[in-house]
């Protein structure tokens, strides 16, 4: 696994570093030494221009530029002030140093003239704007960018893409397009979520310091970004000892007179994804419209209203048929009435591991006044409970329905106050996203994220299936989040596959769940054979 700090933590690490004898001039030295290190590893370079910004990013520039020089590539510097005006203790030192070893520097030009030495350059090395940017690039680094983005040259990041919080993934301006990003010490949230996932290209750590990795562990990560191996110890591989039933059983409860698919493909994707016995619980109105569809899974109808939805009487029901199951997955399709809120309470009341998605969610926002934290009791229970919220959902969950989540960082945040006060180690929030993550009382991953191809309707039922799936083959000492991360790691695999099946445009839900299964084997292979197919 990868740590991922906040910004302010890698400060305080860069403080720890300095404590035991790293200066911060020796960090800067080794931070620029590693992002020449990343250009040269680009392979046919002849030609660096560097680009610096007024602190301690661009200090590392000048040490990057200084350290090219001597490998024997054509290096230039673009600053926007002379060396001499530089501010700072760092900057200015390195830039002489630089300077004296024959780097040479062009000062503030004129867009035509940097479109120029744009064009002739093999690698643009990005040292603008750190880690602290937040907010809108402004001159001349907004055009500084807009040239890069439009040079056609490959380029490489200091720390983070200039124009990108490297806290939140929010490029409200211009931002640099990197093909590699060179950040230093340890992974940051928003070089992972939103933006950054399109802006920084590959993502190379450099630790810098041999403390570096003590120093890290003891500021307390915000979430670990998971790897390949992470998931052997939670993956079952089938064996020919299994029958349908020793294979997992999952009761999917979903469905409505308007939403009749949602179900369905929640089940569908239970199925794919190893359940050996699925079974699909609706409105009775809706069975045979259900049933034309569903060949291998069989479908129970239960008690329901006029409008086709579950009525209050079917609870009962259901959670007799969910305690028989090795899991349940409640919520796609089944919409917000008082019978659904009356279905998920009792659901939620039963021993049955459970996920909750979708309008299961919004029927807890209604039980909790759209303030799950302030009911934790509500939710404390003996069995497994897994909430899979998208950012809008959460902020229902929360009391922010019009200001939900806008951010990896932000949906963390919401996602621990959950958690904690719930204070179980069998309860996990799946808060879904770009970037998803897993946040259980002990840790938060992060699961590799899958392609933009998933951004579609269905998708989240099919997470939910695949979700209840490896719930019902959790075995005792099972890490959850864990757990959780491997499914959504299938679900993007999964996505993956459908993309290059029918395009990123193209791919539709139904598509994703005909590749879970796929998708499931390549994830066990990358697991087991990590330095062989891991990519």
């Amino acid at each position: 696994m990868q740590p991922v700090l906040n910004v302010e933590d890698v400060r305080r690490v860069e403080q720890g570093l300095k404590r035991e004898g790293v200066s911060l001039m020796e960090l800067m030295r080794r931070a620029g030494t590693s992002a020449a290190h990343e250009v040269v590893q680009l392979g046919d370079v002849a030609n660096v221009l560097v680009l610096v910004g007024f602190g301690n990013n661009g200090g590392d520039g000048w040490v990057a530029a200084e350290e090219m020089l001597k490998a024997g590539l054509k290096v230039r510097v673009v600053s926007p002030l002379a060396p001499s005006d530089l501010k700072g203790d760092l900057a200015p030192v390195v830039a002489r140093s630089a300077i004296d070893a024959g780097v040479p520097v062009v000062v503030g030009p004129p867009r035509n003239q940097l479109e120029k030495l744009a064009s002739e350059a093999d690698v643009i090395l990005d040292a603008m704007l750190g880690t602290g940017f937040h907010g809108k690039p402004t001159a001349p680094f907004d055009i500084w960018i807009d040239v890069v983005n439009g040079s056609g040259t490959r380029v490489v990041a200091v720390d983070v893409p200039s124009g990108l919080s490297a806290q939140t993934g929010m490029a409200p301006g211009q931002c640099v397009e990197a093909d590699v990003t060179c950040t230093m010490i340890a992974l940051k949230p928003g070089l992972i979520a939103d933006a950054g996932r399109d802006m920084c290209g590959v993502i190379v750590v450099a630790p810098l310091a041999e403390q570096t990795e003590r120093l890290v562990l003891e500021a307390d990560p915000v979430a670990w970004r998971t790897e390949a191996a992470d998931y052997v110890d939670v993956i079952r591989p089938p064996s020919c000892a299994q029958d349908k039933f020793s294979r997992g059983s999952v009761l999917v409860v979903g469905g409505s007179a308007r939403y009749v698919g949602a179900p369905m493909m929640a089940a569908l994707a239970a199925a794919r994804a190893g359940a050996g016995y699925v079974t699909l619980a609706v409105p009775a109105t809706i069975v045979p419209q259900v049933q034309a569809h569903m060949v291998e899974i069989p479908v129970v109808g239960v008690a329901a209203t006029k409008d086709g939805t579950f009525d209050a009487e079917a609870a009962p029901v259901l959670v007799k048929l969910a305690e028989r199951s090795g899991a349940c997955v409640a919520g796609p399709g089944m919409r917000v009435t008082a019978g659904t809120v009356a279905v998920c309470s009792k659901l939620i009341g039963s021993k049955a591991p459970l996920v909750m998605d979708a309008d299961a969610l919004n029927c807890l926002a209604r039980l909790t006044s759209n303030r799950l934290d302030n009911f934790p009791e509500l939710i404390r229970r003996p069995a497994p409970l897994i909430l899979t919220p998208h950012r809008r959902e959460l902020g229902r969950l929360m009391g922010l329905p019009d200001t939900p989540p806008d951010s990896l960082t932000s949906a963390l945040e919401a996602a621990r106050r959950i958690v904690w006060a719930n204070g179980g180690s069998e309860f996990c929030v799946v808060a879904k996203g770009n970037a998803t993550a897993c946040v259980g009382v002990d840790m938060a991953l992060l699961p590799k994220p899958g392609p933009a191809a998933l951004a579609t309707a269905g998708s989240g039922d099919a997470l939910a299936g695949i979700m209840g799936a490896h719930l019902a083959r959790m075995q005792e000492g099972d890490n959850l989040p864990l757990l959780c991360a491997l499914a959504c790691e299938v679900h993007g695999y999964a996505g993956s596959i459908a993309a290059q099946r029918y395009g990123s445009n193209g791919a539709m839900a139904t598509d994703i769940i005909d590749a879970v299964g796929l998708a499931a084997d390549a994830v066990e292979d990358r697991a087991a054979f990590p330095d062989d197919l891991e990519g």
